[in-house]
């Protein structure tokens, strides 16, 4: 119980001078190291004398501490002179030179395997050369053996060293995505800038190229063909709509209304074509600016049909105040009033912190992406949430009037083309946020694209079948007919 010590026996030297110390101990174990022969030792000790080394004093000094004597001619006054065989196998017997220590052994090991070594090294390159050869100096400094514990590591890599194992032995770990090692055996990886990229190797840095949704590239060639083809499809819808204007069908739900709205759509397609190609400080603030105002006019005039439909069937009652509000055309102020609110919104988006091009250099590994920032992430919500609350109210309305026995009903229909349209929205927001670069461009030319043709195809698709394919139900006869069994 208590403190021990621990020894070896080497510290028999001192212990005389340490007895003071064992007063506070219970006690001490004392062991002989660890002994091993060293070939050739004996022979050594027995013809080494400080003449032979005469530059170190340490060893002149152990002969006359333990000999008590010094060579001829050393002059040393009162010490007498060694006799000829005095050598240091007499040194007294607590002080053992033939055998070593713990320590001094491993240091005895690692010299001779240095030793082994370089022996190897040189016959190897003797074998190898010419005699001739073999008189020249062989083996340069850094040409030292290394470590075989673990291989250098290579660039592109950096050391980690292994736990509880000695400083030689590491493992070699591959730099991270954007970092690179470009020397040999690098203890940390270096970052490229924001404009540079690793190589496949990720051992030096390239410059990045700079990059935007172009019209060349496929994803931008395909969504600028359907731009295209819509257009031309919401052209020719107004087309037949303006040559058979003088049919029930097109007088039913008020014409004007369908000529702005068709007029709006054409925009809308269009107006995605703002997004492709190389952005600059107009086509950005073009962007956000024409998109939101477009799509306001088409829901305001959607709402307005709605109204209409309301308004039509509620004329068939007596009472002279819906007859009066429908024959003024009250109904047409729906689209100013919202369209002005909405340029209002964007009047303040463009006053306070506007979009601007950026380069984003964190989307792509190896480009820099060219893309318009919207600036202000509150405007761009706002205009975007007030054509949400114009799409949910003109749903809602077209929702309580699909049922009415009015023979030119097409609430049905405007039902149907704002669910498509909220359904695209409620889709975008939780993708676009998902994303980043030149898809998350490319996602919002798709919703433009996908709810225009929503609302192109589920209000007029109908009456352009029953105006080109069924010609006899486009009279008054006939959409009578069809509001007796179903309404239209």
């Amino acid at each position: 119980m208590g403190k021990v010590w621990i020894l070896t026996s080497k510290w028999d030297l001192v212990m005389s001078e340490t007895n003071h110390m064992l007063h506070s101990l219970h006690g001490g174990f004392s062991f002989s190291p660890h002994k091993e022969e060293i070939p050739g030792l004996k022979h050594f000790v027995k013809m080494a004398n400080p003449s032979h080394y005469p530059e170190d004093f340490y060893f002149s000094k152990l002969w006359l501490f333990h000999l008590h004597c010094s060579l001829a001619g050393s002059f040393c006054g009162r010490i007498g002179t060694c006799s000829r065989n005095t050598s240091l196998e007499f040194l007294p017997g607590h002080i053992d030179l033939l055998t070593i220590s713990d320590s001094s052994y491993l240091v005895y090991n690692a010299v001779y395997t240095v030793a082994h070594v370089l022996h190897k090294m040189l016959l190897e390159k003797v074998e190898m050369g010419s005699p001739g050869e073999a008189a020249q100096p062989m083996i340069l400094p850094w040409q030292t053996p290394r470590s075989v514990c673990s291989e250098s590591c290579g660039p592109g890599f950096r050391k980690m060293s292994q736990e509880g194992r000695p400083i030689c032995c590491y493992t070699c770990v591959l730099c991270p995505e954007r970092e690179i090692a470009n020397q040999t055996d690098a203890k940390q990886c270096m970052q490229c800038s924001d404009d540079e990229y690793p190589n496949q190797e990720r051992s030096r840095c390239l410059p990045k190229l700079v990059t935007f949704l172009a019209f060349e590239e496929s994803l931008g060639m395909a969504l600028a063909c359907m731009a295209l083809c819509f257009s031309v499809l919401t052209a020719a819808v107004l087309w037949v709509f303006v040559k058979h204007r003088d049919t029930p069908i097109v007088k039913a739900n008020n014409r004007t209304l369908s000529y702005i709205l068709l007029i709006t759509l054409l925009l809308c397609f269009l107006c995605s074509l703002l997004f492709l190609g190389r952005p600059n400080t107009a086509t950005c603030l073009l962007q956000q600016i024409a998109f939101g105002l477009v799509f306001t006019v088409a829901l305001s005039t959607v709402l307005a049909k709605t109204i209409t439909v309301i308004l039509a069937f509620k004329v068939t009652k007596p009472g002279r105040t819906m007859r009066r509000l429908l024959v003024s055309g009250v109904y047409n102020s729906v689209i100013p009033i919202c369209s002005l609110i909405q340029l209002a919104l964007c009047g303040i988006w463009l006053g306070t912190y506007p979009p601007f091009i950026e380069l984003d250099t964190h989307s792509e590994l190896d480009h820099i992406i060219l893309v318009c920032n919207k600036g202000s992430a509150t405007a761009f919500y706002c205009v975007l949430g007030y054509l949400g609350s114009l799409a949910l109210v003109s749903f809602t309305v077209a929702f309580l009037a699909r049922n009415l026995p009015d023979t030119f009903n097409e609430a049905k229909f405007l039902t149907f083309s704002m669910l498509v349209f909220c359904s695209v929205w409620v889709t975008f927001l939780p993708v676009y946020h998902s994303i980043k670069g030149k898809v998350m461009v490319a996602v919002e030319v798709f919703s433009i694209l996908a709810s225009s043709a929503g609302l192109l195809g589920c209000i007029f698709f109908p009456k352009c079948y029953v105006i080109l394919i069924r010609p006899e139900k486009n009279t008054l006869k006939g959409l009578k007919t069809k509001a007796s069994s179903k309404g239209f």
